[in-house]
């Protein structure tokens, strides 16, 4: 049976299952008026309008049995799949996890996440990158990337792994995970959409320099579903900053649905608590890598050494984040992604509280373009974006510390050990594309 076949067969169902409540968002009256409970004007303003700020909220509450085994109960407000909002670098982390699998389905003696991995070029819209001198080894690697993808949200660590994994991998392997209405189409570089269909032939080295594994170019002549439009706004400004007045065009962009992304951090946390059909084929200790760093913070990094000043401890946890707060409470460690492009911001996190034994997932996304012009940096991320996250993540946050439970829960499968920032010459790194 051909990937066609199965992707039209695929988009029937989603259509068929979905239609229903075609654009009929789901809320939940308890989240609604939990939400209430917290007088902020700003949140309530942002609340009262959620087709404005196309707002989206998923929050789980997590009880443990006698066993600690742990039962999610999903609550909503206005998650729609069919809105579509920009994932803009939330994509960063289907991404990693697909570079973990594809690495571990590879089964190369000698390659690994840490093993050196060179990027060539097959033609001019591609770039090369040969060292990385952000690691402790100068050169790249699978995590290398992950780190800075995840610590402050890296760009160019995207498009690497987006280049290993390949666009039809990509997708064929998040669909068959069951998240058919998500689609990875581009690089965070301006390239054609034919161009990110081609990614860059990679390498893998060992210590000496010595090939271990070789990967071609590849092409993508798998097709996308962009049968269902995405345009927003009233302009946008073009490259050379003139403007069009017309919407911008989201239609073959990324696509991440929050409710799939939402799952997506839960089946890297939980791994046990969704279908294997949905889970990544991960090792143990990848595991570990990845809770690492989900939670650690730029400043207790060694590779990269972050600026701790511009990459402050909330600098990529928006619901614990404020003009105020700028470290977690102690105790609390948060294992998530953020993204923020166009006007969109986004957080998918799970939330652990060691000191009080509390756990929660929390997912949102936001969009805040008053002036309606896309491309134009006039966006309201430091005015409505982030003072609205903050604002939910806490009224999450101490609803959570007040509710009762009926069983203590172990959290200890989450403890980690983090660096500790030394104390050397080298520079800190500031003004990273992100």
């Amino acid at each position: 049976m051909s990937y066609r076949y199965v992707l039209l067969l695929g988009i029937f169902l989603t259509y068929f299952l979905v239609s229903p409540s075609f654009g009929q968002a789901r809320t939940d009256a308890f989240l609604t008026e939990l939400l209430k409970k917290n007088d902020n004007p700003l949140f309530q303003q942002v609340l009262r309008q959620p087709d404005t700020y196309r707002l989206q909220i998923i929050y789980t509450q997590i009880n443990r049995d006698k066993t600690n085994k742990p039962s999610f109960t999903n609550y909503y407000v206005n998650v729609d799949s069919t809105a579509y909002f920009n994932p803009a670098s939330t994509v960063k982390l289907p991404l990693a996890l697909l570079s973990l699998e594809k690495l571990n389905k590879l089964g190369v003696a000698g390659v690994d996440k840490f093993t050196t991995m060179q990027v060539d070029s097959s033609d001019k819209s591609q770039t090369k990158s040969w060292r990385d001198n952000t690691a402790e080894t100068g050169y790249p690697s699978i995590a290398q990337f992950i780190r800075k993808a995840f610590l402050v949200s890296d760009n160019d660590a995207y498009n690497r792994m987006y280049e290993f994994v390949g666009q039809q991998t990509i997708n064929r392997s998040l669909h068959a995970k069951g998240y058919l209405d998500t689609r990875i189409t581009h690089r965070f570089i301006r390239l054609t959409p034919d161009e990110n269909r081609r990614t860059n032939p990679v390498r893998f080295l060992d210590k000496q320099g010595n090939l271990l594994y070789n990967q071609p170019a590849t092409y993508n002549d798998d097709p996308f579903d962009f049968s269902r439009t995405a345009k927003l706004g009233k302009g946008y400004l073009t490259g050379k900053d003139s403007l069009v007045s017309e919407p911008f065009d989201f239609t073959g962009r990324n696509k991440l649905p929050l409710e799939s992304l939402h799952q997506i951090l839960r089946s890297v946390m939980f791994p046990e608590s969704v279908p294997a059909t949905q889970r990544f084929s991960l090792m143990k200790d990848d595991y570990a890598f990845l809770y690492q760093y989900l939670s650690q913070l730029p400043g207790e990094t060694n590779y990269p050494k972050y600026d701790g000043t511009q990459y402050y401890d909330t600098y990529v946890k928006f619901f614990f984040r404020d003009s105020l707060h700028h470290q977690l409470p102690p105790g609390v460690r948060i294992f998530n992604k953020v993204g923020w492009a166009y006007g969109f911001a986004t957080d998918a996190s799970y939330v652990v509280d060691f000191t009080n034994k509390i756990e929660f997932m929390l997912s949102a996304t936001i969009y805040v373009n008053r002036d309606g012009i896309l491309n134009d940096n006039k966006y309201e991320y430091d005015s409505v974006a982030q003072p609205f996250f903050y604002q939910l993540g806490q009224t999450i946050y101490q609803y959570e510390l007040g509710r009762k439970r009926a069983h203590v829960p172990d959290l200890s499968r989450f403890r980690v050990r983090y660096e500790t920032r030394k104390n050397d010459q080298r520079p800190t790194i500031k003004n990273v594309d992100n």
